[in-house]
């Protein structure tokens, strides 16, 4: 397999389904779809890819750390969302970055901001790219002379760790696999696994309140920072390394989700785990009608309990079956737990005392389910996760079909929560089956904290060629209107990005939009940075 990226989609070239498993896919999709004449068109070539021609050109101090070249371009040109892929898949590159910069270090971050600010040129912090929020796009209008895309994958390294406090200094262009691998000969972990975990870094992370999918306890990145450092074109900007502090509003908390508009991310103290290695893990079955809901109310009770598990995610019927998890006679509870220091009998059996006394049922006793690595990848809880880790390549496969898929999260209070999910649910089946005739929705609990939870929705539908888009658009817009008139967050880990940018304008309170703006004006004082995430800086 190749090393290089895709410059279109997602991962490596050459990872995804092989031509066999995507005539596979195609036929399913066109049978479920009731869509025989469902076409795949084949991958985007790099040598048919239109790119203008740069803008901006490097000054001579910058020249070796900039590139201009086709696939640097193309590669940085989106994220991975939908919208991007589908973009991407057309051969769509009409507003590439004209400059993609890859520093060794603060000084130079700094020489490219500058740079930048006297060419009136944005800048775009790129970690791994992975953004399904259209969060590393260049701005669009006039008002800037280019655009340069700062990529930090040259600042990767640990620069020091703590082994008595559990913490690590690490360069945030770092990307998951070799954090880990860095940290694996001490005996630490960060524990910290989004989706994208092979294709994102630690900047980005902390950029976009990263969720990992350890479902309770440590849920976002947030719980692991114990300092930054930024470079702002105003200046260095450092917190205190600190376990704890009282000492008014949080600085860590400005940068943590500012999405690359307030400073670039270049190093950060992170909270560490030891290793784990207890492990129990066991699927548990909700049987429909009224699975989901039963399955739910088991949740509550599990986040309620003190348990913590690592894993508690729970599919609903559909989805359960479309991962291979279940029959899709039933909704399908992942459950495991793990530890670096105690046998975890006690809390498998307990946490399965209130899965049967929600209606739950199960094959092992508490006493069997597994207690080795290898069984997360065996039955209904291997079966789950291997098709998370494989779910974008496949993404991109109904992308090139001209299938419209989306996912979006969200949170809600437990009160709120089966009021909430019929509406989203309603709603957004509505927009497909209007705009497309046929399709479905899923959902799964993916975070479960004691006073909410964070449901996770995947839309699959019959798209029109060359019309997807619009399509999509309009069932993003249903299922974020529901959310937010429900009462949800615009996004619970996904971040803003664009793509979120009306429901965050109606979620965020007005005076915290002045003042998000006020902290820019004085950071960024020419609006260079990632400009049209979380706010417009012209406003």
């Amino acid at each position: 397999m190749s090393s290089k990226r895709s410059f279109w989609g997602w991962g490596r070239e050459g990872e995804g389904p092989d031509d066999a498993q995507q005539e596979a896919i195609r036929q399913n999709m066109a049978q479920r779809l009731e869509a025989p004449d469902l076409e795949l068109r084949p991958e985007p070539r790099l040598a048919d890819i239109e790119l203008r021609s740069p803008r901006l050109k490097a000054p001579a101090a910058l020249a070796e750390i900039c590139k201009t070249d086709r696939f640097e371009r193309a590669l940085h040109t989106y994220g991975r969302s939908y919208r991007d892929v589908v973009r991407g898949a057309r051969g769509d590159f009409s507003n590439p970055p004209d400059v993609v910069a890859h520093p060794r270090n603060e000084s130079e971050v700094a020489a490219v901001l500058d740079w930048c600010g006297e060419k009136g040129a944005a800048c775009i912090p790129f970690g791994g790219g992975s953004s399904v929020v259209g969060g590393v796009e260049a701005p669009s209008d006039d008002r800037y002379s280019g655009t340069v895309t700062l990529d930090m994958d040259r600042m990767d390294r640990v620069l020091e760790l703590d082994r008595e406090s559990r913490a690590a200094r690490i360069e945030c262009g770092i990307y998951g696999p070799a954090l880990e691998d860095a940290l694996r000969p001490h005996g630490l972990t960060l524990r910290h696994f989004p989706q994208s975990f092979e294709f994102s870094t630690l900047g980005g992370w902390i950029a976009t309140r990263s969720g990992g999918h350890y479902a309770s306890l440590y849920t976002h990145i947030d719980d692991f920072v114990e300092g930054l450092r930024a470079v702002t074109p105003a200046g260095i900007f450092e917190s205190r390394r600190l376990p704890g502090s009282g000492a008014g509003p949080s600085p860590d908390r400005l940068l943590v989700g500012s999405e690359g508009t307030l400073g670039v991310l270049t190093e950060a103290w992170v909270r560490l785990q030891d290793r784990p290695t207890f492990r129990e893990s066991i699927s548990v079955r909700f049987p429909e009608p009224g699975g989901f809901v039963k399955g739910a109310r088991a949740v509550r009770a599990l986040s309620q309990t003190g348990l913590f598990p690592s894993n508690c995610r729970l599919l609903d019927a559909t989805e359960a079956a479309g991962t291979g998890a279940g029959s899709g006679n039933e909704a399908v509870l992942v459950l495991g737990f793990e530890s670096a220091d105690h046998p975890l009998d006690a809390w498998m059996k307990r946490a399965l005392t209130c899965c049967r006394d929600a209606g739950g049922e199960f094959d092992v006793a508490p006493a069997q389910a597994a207690r080795d690595p290898k069984a997360q990848r065996k039955g209904a809880v291997g079966a789950w996760r291997n098709a998370f880790l494989r779910a974008p390549y496949a993404r991109d496969v109904l992308a090139r079909m001209a299938v419209v898929c989306e996912t979006f999260e969200t949170a809600i209070t437990w009160d709120r929560f089966e009021a909430f999910h019929e509406k989203v649910m309603a709603q957004t089946r509505e927009a497909v089956m209007s705009e497309c005739g046929a399709g479905w929705v899923t959902c799964r609990i993916t975070h479960v904290y004691p006073d909410g939870l964070a449901p996770y929705y995947s839309v699959t539908a019959r798209g029109s060629r060359d019309s997807e888009l619009s399509q999509w658009a309009v069932i993003k817009e249903a299922a974020s209107d529901a959310i937010i008139t429900g009462g949800g967050t615009i996004t619970h880990h996904h971040a803003v990005g664009r793509d979120h940018r009306p429901g965050y304008d109606r979620q965020r309170p007005d005076l915290f939009a002045t003042s998000l703006r006020a902290v820019k004006r004085e950071l960024d004082p020419n609006a260079v940075l990632n400009p049209g995430v979380l706010f417009d800086p012209h406003a």
